[in-house]
C-alpha cells in the first residue's frame, strides 16, 4: 500500500525563509525520506546533512492518508518559501 505524505519541514535560506511542505507518494517512511533527499539532490536544494535528522523526525510525524490506487512513488509537489 502507498501513502500520501504531507510533510512540513524547514529549509534554510536562501531556499526558505520560513518552511517548506513536501507532498510525497511512498509505501513507507524510509522511502519518502530518501525520495526527498534525492528530489532534495537533483534540484540542488542542499537541505544539508545537518537538517536529514530534522528530517527523518518531520517523516515520521507527518500526516499521511492511504491510497486507493497503487500509483508511482515520488515527490508530488515541494514548496517552499
Amino acid at each position: 500500500m502507498k501513502y500520501l505524505y504531507i510533510v512540513d519541514h524547514f529549509l534554510n535560506f536562501p531556499h526558505s525563509e520560513y518552511g517548506g511542505l513536501w507532498n510525497v507518494i511512498a509505501e513507507n517512511d524510509d522511502e519518502c525520506f530518501d525520495l526527498i533527499k534525492e528530489y532534495d539532490e537533483e534540484q540542488h536544494i542542499s537541505l544539508n546533512e545537518k537538517f536529514y535528522v530534522n528530517l527523518r523526525d518531520k517523516v515520521v510525524n507527518a500526516r499521511t492518508f492511504a491510497l486507493a490506487e497503487d500509483v508511482e512513488s515520488g515527490v508530488v509537489e515541494a514548496f517552499t518559501t
